[in-house]
């Protein structure tokens, strides 16, 4: 389970404190899907940085499977990202100079060489999305779309509990963007994971069983 409580999130700035975040909570269980709407500067990214301890809250608390995050070290906090969250941006941020499959792998890599479960856990993503012929390819071969698909293959390799999404259709033309969507959910149904999606898409959003919407720096339901 995942849950967010009273999270508020404050930044100093020249006129005072400005707050990006007030009172938001959510509660997630496995296999279920939210998606998050709102205009830019809603809060809508900050609140996901937060759920996956890229940044921490001013205030409130975020547990998963009962790990709070905000209570570890550095080191220990970093292995939480790696092991337990997913992350997939509307960047894909690979590396040029790696092939499609050693992408896939960078996670694990992470922690040591690979075993062969999670290479042939790695092939078998990339044969879920339609890749499995691309694996000697650099990134600059591929086109958008395909290396969306290569970074939501790379986000569901260590099985994460959560998957978040951060416009993750943002820079896809709408037959690309289309099956990226359709592959992210098949994938998360598969998974059972817990995931979180933050588009400005009402295509992408209307997917989504449950749907929110950021607005005045709260949480609310569309």
């Amino acid at each position: 389970m995942l849950e967010a409580n009273h999270i508020t999130k404050r930044y100093d700035a020249a006129g005072g404190p400005l707050t990006v975040l007030d009172d938001v909570s959510l509660t997630l269980q496995r296999g279920e899907a939210v998606s998050i709407m709102g205009p830019s500067g809603s809060g809508k990214s900050t609140l996901l940085y937060i759920l996956g301890a890229l940044e921490t809250p001013t205030s409130g608390t975020v547990s998963l499977e009962g790990e709070n995050p905000f209570t570890m070290d550095e080191k220990r906090q970093a292995a939480f990202r790696n092991r337990r969250v997913g992350f997939l941006f509307q960047d894909h941020c690979l590396l040029p100079q790696c092939s499609v499959l050693e992408n896939v792998l960078t996670p694990a890599i992470v922690d040591g060489q690979p075993d062969a479960a999670t290479v042939r856990r790695a092939r078998g993503l990339l044969d879920r999305v339609g890749l499995s012929h691309r694996l000697t390819h650099k990134p600059g071969e591929l086109s958008g779309g395909e290396k969306q698909r290569v970074a939501l293959a790379r986000a569901l390799v260590r099985e994460p509990l959560l998957l978040l999404c951060d416009e993750p259709t943002g820079n896809l033309d709408h037959k690309a963007a289309d099956t990226a969507a359709a592959m992210l959910l098949d994938l998360h149904q598969a998974q059972q994971t817990m995931l979180v999606v933050v588009t400005h898409s009402a295509e992408l959003a209307g997917r989504f069983p449950t749907r929110l919407e950021m607005h005045d720096q709260k949480l609310r339901s569309r």
